[in-house]
């Protein structure tokens, strides 16, 4: 299992590939989408990910019900509304890429049909991400999926069937650099319907490389994701909250960011390896374990007791395991208190 986008190589071996999404949090302020993409890269992304799609793209402007939003943070608004103020111009596309691309930072994005594909497909993107809400769009899948490049697909509404349906669409087209991220599509995300053990379970069921996209408040749970092998972590950002804007809510600031991504760190530098080899530091801590040591004066030829020795701090003498089988033995020589004792001196 194992992809590269751009220079970045993500296998079960590498860091966590962490990716900024601008999404929204621009409010149609290009000079805001520039200063988001700089202050990512402080931040410690890897990457920054827009998504490329107009209003006319995505519906149709209607007020009939089924167009009204209900029940989420962008409650009364018909969905042309919502992308009519969400979008990222496209001409602002190019420009945003290269300065991403002079800030060291992956740029790509997820389409929403095709012309987008083919739009980004002239920018050489090096990657695209299908979005939890079109992985049942198995045209578009197919589609992107046929440009040879590494494709990330977000599970937030799917069901088994969807995550198969959109898998076999991409390896019927040979490609086969596929992710999945664990994704729970409310905005913010309860932490307690992250079930982030699925990570692991999509590497393992599906055999592709697996993630997190992250709607949770604060960074618990990418801590947690990667400590069940995600090797790709996509989290809302924005430059301030207070700015406002569609996705404002669930979006990280920098300094927010900042510490996730060294929450993310540290947490890969935990995982380390199965070993039951100690390291020096850890010998030396058994210096602080127990083992048997004389508690009371014993002479040549004394029997050892329970009065007499002790399983005792430190551990530099004789192993706590041998202490049933030494009680009752003779002693061979002379041995005072806080002296250590070995199966030597047994007669």
């Amino acid at each position: 299992m194992k992809m590269k986008i751009d220079y970045f190589e993500i296998d079960e071996k590498s860091n966590v590939f962490i990716i900024a999404e601008l999404s929204a949090n621009h409010n149609g302020n290009i000079e805001t989408a520039i200063e988001t993409i700089r202050a990512a890269k402080r931040a410690g992304a890897n990457a920054i990910k827009f998504q490329t799609y107009t209003a006319d793209t995505m519906t149709i402007d209607s007020r009939k019900d089924d167009f009204v939003i209900k029940g989420t943070i962008w409650e009364g608004k018909n969905l042309y509304e919502l992308y009519e103020e969400a979008y990222t111009p496209w001409e602002w596309h190019q420009k945003l890429f290269q300065i991403a691309s002079d800030e060291g930072l992956i740029c790509f994005s997820s389409p929403f049909d095709k012309t987008a594909v083919d739009f980004l497909e002239d920018l050489n993107v090096p990657a695209y991400k299908i979005a939890s809400f079109e992985i049942t769009d198995l045209p578009l899948i197919e589609y992107v999926a046929s440009k040879n490049k590494p494709i990330i697909i977000s599970t937030g509404i799917a069901e088994e069937k969807d995550i198969e349906l959109a898998i076999n669409t991409c390896r019927r087209v040979n490609n086969h650099e596929i992710a999945l991220l664990k994704c729970t599509s409310s905005y913010p995300a309860p932490i307690d319907e992250a079930n982030a053990i699925m990570v692991k379970d999509l590497a393992d069921k599906y055999g592709v490389i697996s993630g997190l996209s992250d709607h949770t408040m604060g960074s618990v749970l990418p801590v947690v994701a990667t400590c069940f092998g995600a090797k790709i972590i996509e989290k809302h950002f924005i430059l301030d909250r207070s700015i406002g804007g569609p996705d404002a809510t669930f979006s990280m600031n920098e300094k927010e960011f900042s510490s996730m991504v060294k929450d993310v760190r540290n947490a890969e530098k935990s995982i380390g390896n199965i070993d039951y080899n100690l390291t020096d530091k850890q010998k030396k801590g058994k210096d602080f374990s127990r083992s048997i040591y004389v508690i009371q004066d014993i002479k040549e030829g004394e029997v050892i007791t329970k009065d007499n020795v002790a399983i005792i701090r430190p551990g530099f003498s004789l192993h706590p395991k041998y202490y049933g089988s030494i009680i009752g033995k003779s002693i061979n020589k002379r041995l005072e208190r806080g002296d250590r004792i070995s199966l030597e001196d047994l007669v």
